[in-house]
């Protein structure tokens, strides 16, 4: 397959950003539509990027930006419903239209990004609109359309909104933070792993018709995340376990918050384990040939007072070596 051109729905997000810059680094023609691009005025330096003003949930402006593509990459979603936008409008009629209209254009190649352990009878709302969404792209795998789907845990690096919502309730903390959910099980992935996987998949012909599981190599439960990250950036609280009751009046109280940092249905979301091999997957990091980076050894990177992005960029200078190590190999 020719790819020349690639179109990257949600392009301007955490995840979509460290995707450009790999696209970016291999010469490809990049379009990232967005509703506002005079916020995003740092992406127009990267190489081959373009940045356009689209409404991508418009089927006319999302039919432009799709034009002449070879690729569409679709990386949109959210965590929580507003009144503006809902998990059926993003998740579900999104993935929809976006299949439907590379078949109209003849576009050969989507990437979608899904959720771990998205299923129609999970427990939130945002888990099973994540799998009515999946099963839509999936539905238009065919000889014409080559779908591949990925489903990441918890994806952390230097500017996620993890790792730092954590760290910002922590410095905020008195002494103590009550932890809602505490034993929710994750297997936190490291954003360059998940962009080497896009970026590595595009031609990549058995991850043709599958759906990929992207975790760490190692589980946690979210206290002990949330003591790792208090330990290594040196807000050292104590902090609370809180029970089921405590857990679901937190969450009712803080959907009223700026931002949203837990509603009802996030904590539905951790009812199940956000981890691998729970449903019979295949481990994408695996079959792309990516070794997967441990929290551990990011997140000295992401407190450290000295050099903190030379020694962050050192770590994609890594990802890059094996890539090379794993292209060599390919017959």
């Amino acid at each position: 397959m020719i790819i020349r051109r690639v179109t990257v729905l949600g392009g301007s997000g955490f995840i979509g950003r460290h995707i450009l810059h790999e696209l970016s680094a291999r010469r490809l023609a990049v379009r990232v539509p967005s509703a506002h691009p005079d916020q995003h005025k740092d992406l127009r330096i990267l190489p081959g990027v373009e940045l356009v003003e689209a409404d991508v949930h418009d089927e006319s402006q999302l039919r432009d930006v799709l034009r002449d593509a070879d690729v569409v990459i679709n990386l949109v979603g959210i965590l929580n419903e507003d009144r503006r936008r809902r998990f059926d409008d993003v998740h579900v009629a999104l993935p929809r239209r976006v299949a439907a209209l590379c078949g109209e254009l003849g576009i050969r190649r989507l990437l979608h990004m899904s959720a771990l352990r998205a299923s129609p009878d999970a427990p939130s709302r945002y888990l099973r609109s994540k799998a009515e969404g999946e099963a839509a792209v999936l539905a238009a795998q065919g000889p014409e359309l080559q779908v591949t789907v990925f489903r990441p845990s918890v994806v952390f690096g230097y500017d996620d909104h993890f790792v730092n919502r954590f760290h910002a309730l922590l410095k905020l903390a008195p002494g103590w933070l009550p932890l809602p959910a505490p034993r929710a099980r994750f297997a936190p992935v490291f954003v360059e792993d998940v962009a080497l996987a896009f970026v590595r998949a595009l031609r990549h012909v058995p991850s043709y018709g599958q759906v990929y599981e992207l975790c760490g190599p190692k589980e946690y439960a979210l206290w002990e995340i949330v003591s790792l990250i208090a330990e290594e950036s040196g807000e050292r609280k104590w902090v609370i376990r809180l029970g089921d009751g405590a857990s679901s009046l937190m969450a009712a109280l803080m959907r009223w918050l700026p931002g949203k940092p837990l509603t009802p249905d996030n904590l539905r979301s951790m009812k199940v384990d956000s981890v691998c091999g729970r449903d019979g997957l295949p481990d994408g990091l695996a079959a792309l040939g990516i070794r997967p980076t441990p929290l551990e050894a990011v997140l000295p990177y992401l407190f450290g007072q000295l050099g903190v992005r030379r020694r962050y960029d050192r770590l994609r200078r890594f990802a890059q070596r094996d890539e090379d190590e794993w292209l060599g190999r390919l017959p």
